[in-house]
């Protein structure tokens, strides 16, 4: 039998380990799967019924939300108001105690006591509660070390270094918990793309509004100028440009005509469409780009952390030599007080306030120092991850590009007269909504002419009478269909869309008169950023769902090493989880829908942070502002910053501890060194790792 149950207390694997080892000794267990970004935990075992289970889970905390099915959003406790300024107030009296402490030289008064006490109550709640959870588990995490380090740090009365313990950890679990909470969010963004209601044919040839979910495979649908296309399907009339960004990334709209494949998601921009669906609800693109969402979050779900591994054999030891230092002299006819003293010495040295708060001050202090370099990082687990990226994935339109087409290239035949030439087409184009049309009026600030007779050719251009004469404007196709192309235009052409170029042509009756070259340009920081990059040790690739001509041209202008042209969503994907195969840590930069398969995969996702879609940021692990792609070699500079300071740290708060390990168990040791030791080592690591934020 499987059972499938939704925790909302289930956030890290922390969690996980106390529940698989809680599970695991149940023989009628057979297997678990857990999902931590929808929360949900997959059982397969014999019994009758789940409440064997139940009771289990119940018994170490984490009790599943039967109110509620398993796909349903999910509480965002940790974005409550109520909690965070809580949290603000427990750090408030923290800071205060260690004031009061530092101002007064009475660390025990019962002013600081006090404060301190308030302070953990406020802040560490749930910590406390998960490591009482522990010790009845067996499972020595790290909300157990984190337990053991506030009891040590009061035993020894250093109650404001407890209390800041308390509510820094705090702070960092809640960092990391909210982090998840985001990405859970991009899910439900995709879930929106796609309208909840249809326009369908039916057998009387009516057209009625319905349920997108009620409409099959194979039914008539029409979509009008502006909507959403709600189904994948097969165009069987009309004409009109889809704007496929959401979907492909393309950086312009695509002109559809009947036989033409759309996509779920997308946006017609001009014409009445009418389609018949091949993809209903559930099984349209759009829907693979949410599930493979889904499966790339659970799959990159969070690494449990150094220190949690660390006290899983830290923390045992210690109470053993600890017991052993008090019991073992005995044998020998030593008296019992003074061994017993040495292993409370020994205790209270091993308390690892050190340890625990290297961690989250560091981790801290560089999120600080990276967002005021406005880069945003959801997390501490994502600024650690990235000192291991070798490769770096961007995508092209909106990350590498401006995401806007501009007109790069102004060609005027038969020595018309070019302030002529770009009057006629900004007034015929200002008529249009097409983006290509108004790239080419952009580039006009003077007065504009009458247009008579004006018509729009979906697929193709438009058409119009200025001052009496018949000006066409629009794409290669439409001029041949006039018969007033050209040998010299033809390679005009060429050559200018063999530069990725798309081309507009401005002709009168009897002839061409100018051709615009039209380019989504690049960034000018984007070029700097690749060869920051490279300066890093770090490889560069582009992912588009462009043409492949458009895409090595902005290569070559970019320098980038590896570029894959006509990707869809999934695909993207599956070249981010080979470059992962070949270099294990990758970046994936985007701002669109169609990167989130690709972002949520990756090592460590980037959104850019102005251009980007909902979506992207939410399932990005860290988003640049301004859209300045200077700043990801900043960020894995820092990355790596972050992470010398966190092995120092480390090192120190061990290597101390094993110093006063020795005079402890040599009787050179007493509590006021153990407390002298134990505070040093907590402000020196503090120090270290606030050098971060200069």
């Amino acid at each position: 039998m499987q059972s499938k149950f939704r925790i909302d207390a289930m956030d890290c694997p922390t969690e996980e380990g106390i529940i698989r080892n809680r599970l695991g000794r149940i023989p009628e267990v057979q297997q678990i799967e857990f999902d931590l970004m929808n929360r949900t935990l997959t059982v397969d075992h014999s019994f009758v019924n789940e409440d064997p289970i139940l009771k289990a889970l119940s018994e170490v905390g984490m009790k599943p939300n039967n109110q509620c099915e398993v796909g349903c959003p999910p509480k965002r406790r940790v974005t409550h108001v109520k909690e965070t300024l809580l949290l603000g107030l427990a750090l408030f009296l923290a800071v205060m105690s260690e004031i009061v402490a530092w101002t007064t030289g009475q660390e025990k008064s019962w002013l600081v006591v006090g404060l301190a006490a308030m302070a953990m109550v406020l802040g560490g709640k749930e910590t406390f509660a998960k490591g009482i959870i522990a010790v009845k588990t067996f499972t020595l995490n790290i909300n157990f070390l984190m337990c053991l380090a506030v009891v040590g740090a009061m035993i020894i009365g250093s109650w404001p270094e407890a209390a800041m313990v308390t509510v820094l950890f705090a702070i960092a679990e809640r960092i990391e918990s909210y982090s998840l909470d985001r990405a859970r969010n991009a899910v439900r963004a995709l879930m929106e793309l796609a309208p909840e209601k249809a326009w369908v044919q039916d057998a009387t040839g009516q057209w009625t509004e319905v349920q997108a979910s009620s409409v099959a495979v194979g039914q008539r649908v029409r979509v009008k100028p502006g909507e959403r296309i709600p189904f994948d399907g097969e165009v069987v009339l009309g004409q009109s440009a889809v704007n496929q960004a959401p979907i492909t990334g393309e950086s312009l709209p695509v002109d559809k005509a009947v036989g033409d494949q759309l996509f779920a998601g997308t946006i017609n921009e001009q014409g009445i469409l009418e389609f018949t669906v091949t993809g209903d609800r559930g099984n349209t693109t759009l829907d693979r780009v949410i599930k493979t969402v889904q499966e790339a979050q659970a799959t990159r779900a969070p690494t449990q952390r150094f220190v949690d591994n660390f006290a899983r054999y830290y923390t045992p030891v210690v109470v053993v030599l600890a017991l052993l230092v008090a019991v073992v002299p005995l044998a020998f006819g030593q008296p019992f007080e003074p061994w017993l003293y040495k292993a409370l010495v020994l205790l209270v040295i091993a308390c690892p306030c050190a340890l625990v708060i290297s961690t989250p001050v560091t981790v801290v202090s560089g999120l600080a120092s990276a967002a005021k370099q406005g880069i945003l990082i959801k997390g501490g687990a994502h600024l650690e991850s990235g000192r291991t990226l070798r490769m770096i994935a961007l995508d092209k339109t909106g990350t590498l590009t401006h995401g806007k087409p501009k007109v790069t290239d102004f060609v005027i035949l038969h020595d018309y007269h070019q302030e002529k030439a770009l009057q006629i087409a900004a007034s015929l184009d200002h008529l249009s909504g097409h983006p290509i049309a108004k790239s080419i009026t952009d580039q006009w600030s003077g007065a504009l002419l009458d247009v008579d007779g004006f018509e729009s050719i979906t697929g193709r251009g438009a058409v119009g009478t200025i001052e009496g004469e018949t000006y066409i404007i629009g794409n290669h196709r439409l001029v041949e269909e006039r018969g007033v192309c050209c040998d010299h235009v033809h390679v005009e052409l060429e050559q200018l869309q063999s530069g990725g170029k798309t081309t507009v042509v401005l002709a009168n009756s009897k002839e061409a008169l100018a051709i615009f070259g039209v380019a989504d340009t690049i960034r000018p920081e984007s070029v700097e950023a690749i060869q920051q990059l490279h300066e890093l040790g770090v490889k560069v690739a582009m992912l588009t769902g462009d043409n492949a001509q458009m895409a090595k041209a902005i290569a070559a202008q970019a320098g980038i090493d590896d570029v894959r042209a006509e990707l869809l969503p999934d695909d993207k994907m599956r070249v981010v989880e080979e470059f992962i195969s070949d270099f294990k840590g990758v970046g994936m930069v985007g701002d669109g829908v169609n990167d989130a398969p690709a972002l949520a995969r990756a090592t460590v996702g980037f959104a850019m942070g102005t251009a980007g879609t909902d979506t992207a940021l939410e399932t990005a692990d860290v988003a640049l502002m301004n859209d300045d792609l200077r700043k990801l070699p900043s960020y894995i500079s820092l990355s790596r910053k972050t992470a010398r300071v966190l092995s120092q740290n480390i090192c120190f708060a061990i290597g101390i501890k094993i110093v006063f390990f020795a005079l402890a168990t040599t009787g050179h040791a007493t509590l006021w060194m153990a407390v002298f030791a134990d505070m040093g080592a907590s402000l020196l690591v503090v120090g270290n790792g606030l050098r971060l934020l200069r």
